[in-house]
């Protein structure tokens, strides 16, 4: 089968995010504060076209409720909290207090800390504790690759039929192919997982490290 996708290099992806939705300078900054305070840690945050893109989904689902699982430094909450209307309602799981620190701040700073109800501990404990009914619009999983298949089983039964789940680092740099750890591992079992769930509809999109969309029926 051709493809038509190509390969981004540098040059070409700072005219992607330049040509769509360029990050205003609060998003700069957050980024700005990552890399240079977790330098270590900053690949975990969202690439800034994907940050884009939370915002416009949010949107375009006209979402209200919506749950993240693995908030890091605040990126795509702050992207998916700026899509929702008045009233409508972001909580966010993860459990650092030093890395959500920095999101309080600037969640703060864009105006957006009222939509957004941020619980610190296990993600599964606090997922458990939602609604059973089907009320939520979009949720996003962005966290320890070995637990997507636990949060999944959470998230799946509480979407409205029509709710969108988003699934980051569905490619793992690659290494979906020829799983080199325990995290690569945990993601191709995933998606196989997903592919095979008969209560979804996915597409796999190759966005920054691949973001699946489910719109579950």
């Amino acid at each position: 089968m051709t493809t038509k996708s190509i390969p981004l290099t540098n040059e070409l992806h700072a005219y992607l995010v330049a040509h769509g939705s360029p990050p205003d300078e609060i998003i700069r900054d957050l980024a700005e504060e990552t890399r240079s305070v977790l330098p270590e840690h900053a690949t975990m945050q969202v690439a800034p076209e994907q940050a884009a893109f939370l915002t416009f989904l949010t949107r375009l689902l006209g979402v209200r409720q919506a749950v993240e699982v693995g908030t890091f430094t605040g990126l795509s909450s702050l992207a998916i909290a700026r899509g929702l209307p008045e009233g409508g309602r972001l909580t966010c799981f993860d459990i650092s207090e030093e890395f959500t620190g920095i999101a309080r701040r600037y969640w703060t700073r864009a105006g957006v800390q009222d939509l957004i109800d941020l619980r610190i501990g296990p993600a599964a404990d606090g997922l458990r504790e939602l609604p059973h009914e089907r009320h939520l619009d979009f949720a996003f999983i962005d966290a320890d690759k070995t637990g997507y298949p636990i949060y999944w089983a959470e998230l799946v039964p509480r979407m409205r039929p029509g709710g969108v789940i988003a699934v980051d680092n569905v490619l793992r740099g690659g290494r979906v192919i020829a799983p080199q750890d325990a995290g690569d591992r945990a993601i191709a079992a995933f998606n196989d997982e997903v592919l095979a769930d008969v209560r979804v509809d996915p597409v796999m999109l190759p966005i920054a490290d691949g973001l699946t969309l489910a719109r579950v029926r």
